[in-house]
């Protein structure tokens, strides 16, 4: 046999929606009709008690019985209404009894003949099988023990029988109707979820990530539907940009590629026609080779750091002394241009970042100084209360190029001619994001541009100086 949690498992939302108002509301008819039978079958015996105790017999009327049993007639003169049968017993245990059937005398009657009750109210059958409600009480009259006067309860259990039978009628109408009402509230309900459901089908099939979800309201179900337009927004995003990386990739590799595969079929074309290429030729060809393949190293570097998504772990963020890591990215500068001079003024610092990533940051950033400085020039770097500024003396950037400058592939018409491949910038922008802070290229007074970047931290590292995951360094 199935088991019937999992059956309910398998039905469809709607249908188990159904099901569980309809069980529910049978739940609680069951126990309001329940409650209503039995405190309606209650009062009904109150109130059949209550009879029973008002329907005392006059003296007359016991003497009358009592004179018809003592007289052994056939029979006993006949009490008045004929709801009731009254029964007399003597104190020599004779029993008379005013109506069709006798009553079984119960030791409950008895108790009270004794004298050990004053009085019996109990639920026996008569000789005549009927159920009857019996109340006894003491009569000292005429050698008389006790009267029991009894009343037939098929008067409430007809009544009782009938209550039950429209209980369960409109008990039965009320858990269709309301099984009925689940499933139509269920699909009103749904309905939001079922376009949701066609939407992702949608996506699943023809990958579109341009659908979109109406949203009405501000329930729950408009709430999910903005989260999942929002979260299709960003995968379109995110694909946009990984298809321009790809078709910018794509294009930057093709140039040194080319480059690089005209140098070495010259040098094979050489070796097998046994022609010698000139010796300054052959080195200047091997000096090409070494140039391209050192740029398409850096550009694979390049690609790789910006292919990684933002969540992947990077290494522990450290306090780290702003300073130092630029004092050590000047250094490597000041190797690619040995004939610049460059005039720093670095006050400490420290920020929490991840030292090899703001290190590349940094060395990006003055190497841009560094490519558009003009021979002998000067760069100037300075470092005040977490605002480094990077300014030469080149041509300088238009304003009108400006807004691009942090864009992925992005060289400007003048910078062409020079190595790189426009994703130096990209990369110290979402670095200094990552650290929190902000970078900008600005123009210099006098001429040259300026590379401005504010990074949170403080004069002084922590007490500690470990490694620190969640608070933040308060700016000085």
């Amino acid at each position: 046999m199935r088991n019937p949690v999992a059956w309910f498992r398998s039905r469809p939302l709607r249908s188990r929606l159904a099901l569980l108002t309809a069980v529910a509301v049978a739940l609680a008819v069951a126990a309001a009709s329940a409650a209503c039978w039995f405190v309606t079958r209650a009062q009904l015996e109150a109130e059949l008690d209550s009879s029973l105790r008002d329907s005392r017999m006059n003296d007359r009327a016991v003497a009358s019985l009592a004179l018809a049993c003592a007289g052994n007639l056939e029979t006993p003169v006949p009490a008045a209404g004929a709801a009731f049968t009254w029964q007399i017993v003597l104190t020599d245990g004779k029993v008379c009894t005013s109506g069709s059937s006798p009553i079984p005398v119960q030791p409950a009657d008895l108790a009270v003949a004794r004298g050990q009750a004053p009085y019996a109210l109990h639920t026996t059958k008569a000789e005549n099988g009927a159920e009857m409600r019996v109340y006894t009480y003491p009569q000292a009259f005429q050698n008389v023990a006790v009267v029991s006067i009894a009343r037939p309860l098929s008067e409430i259990d007809n009544s009782m029988s009938t209550l039950a039978w429209v209980l369960l009628l409109v008990s039965g109408i009320g858990v269709v109707g309301a099984g009925a009402a689940g499933l139509w509230v269920a699909r009103a309900g749904l309905k939001p979820v079922d376009r949701l459901t066609e939407t992702v089908e949608h996506m699943a099939r023809t990958e579109d990530l341009t659908v979109r979800i109406p949203v009405e309201g501000e329930d729950e179900v408009a709430r999910l539907s903005r989260s999942f337009n929002a979260m299709t927004a960003a995968l379109a995003s995110s694909r946009d940009r990984q298809a321009q990386l790809i078709a910018d990739a794509g294009h930057e590799l093709r140039t040194p590629l080319t480059s690089l595969r005209t140098n070495v079929e010259l040098l094979a074309r050489s070796e097998q026609t046994g022609r010698a290429l000139p010796p300054a030729d052959r080195v200047a060809l091997m000096a090409s080779v070494k140039a391209q393949m050192t740029e398409l190293a850096a550009l694979i570097g390049d690609l790789q750091e910006l292919a990684r998504p933002d969540a992947v772990e990077r290494g522990p963020l450290r306090v780290v002394p702003l300073h130092g890591i630029l004092r050590s990215a000047l250094d490597r500068a000041r190797l690619r241009g040995p004939e610049l001079a460059f005039r720093t003024d670095l006050a400490p610092w420290y920020v929490r970042a991840e030292p090899a990533g703001l290190e590349r940051a940094l060395v990006n950033v003055l190497d841009n100084a560094v490519k558009f400085s003009p021979p002998r020039g000067e760069v100037e770097v300075t470092l005040m209360r977490g605002e480094l500024t990077v300014r030469d003396h080149g041509p300088g950037i238009p304003p009108e190029e400006l807004p691009h400058v942090f864009e992925r592939f992005w060289r400007s018409p003048s910078a062409r001619s020079l190595p790189g491949s426009g994703l130096g910038l990209s990369i110290v922008a979402r670095t200094v994001q990552q650290a929190g802070g902000t970078v900008a290229l600005t123009p210099a007074e006098g001429g040259g541009t300026a590379a401005v970047i504010r990074l949170p931290g403080a004069p002084t590292p922590p007490p500690d100086g470990s490694v620190v995951a969640d608070e933040g360094l308060d700016e000085a």
